[in-house]
């Protein structure tokens, strides 16, 4: 009897809170679970790809913008369940953050919209559970003296 392939956890994923003076980048999840939802820009980590450059193509292919990383800022895990409780994913994300270099935010890929939003403004929007602890850490980073 052939035996039923479970899919390979954990995925790896790479994000990043890039900001533009008091601004951070943002981009609304347009498909899947979070469809709706703002959060960092993001996604799979390609194999053999540093997780940084992961980071920066991924914010180049969801928003057009180019981004410089300064540094790692959190390793973030997600489980989702099913009712039963039976694992549905398991991602192990790499959160870096760093500065605006060029471009506007124009959505493209899986983002329905990307834009910066002011850092003081993130709570009026929905967002996925750990963005806005990120964004904040991130902006303390940003603002301390290099």
């Amino acid at each position: 009897m052939p035996k039923s392939r479970e899919p390979a956890w954990p995925r790896c994923g790479a994000s990043a809170a890039i900001f533009r003076r008091g601004e951070v980048l943002l981009v609304e999840r347009g498909k899947g679970p979070l469809r709706g939802l703002w959060s960092l820009p993001g996604g799979h980590i390609e194999a053999g790809e540093p997780a940084r450059t992961a980071a920066l193509r991924e914010i180049r292919e969801e928003t057009g913008v180019v981004a410089n990383i300064g540094g790692l800022l959190d390793m973030h895990e997600v489980f989702r369940r099913g009712a039963t409780g039976r694992l549905l994913a398991h991602y192990l994300l790499v959160v870096f953050h760093g500065r605006w270099v060029s471009g506007e935010p124009s959505a493209a890929g899986d983002a329905a919209a990307a834009r910066f939003v002011p850092v003081e403004a993130i709570d009026r929007l929905p967002m996925t559970d750990a963005a806005p602890d990120f964004i904040r850490r991130a902006w303390r980073i940003a603002q301390s003296p290099q």
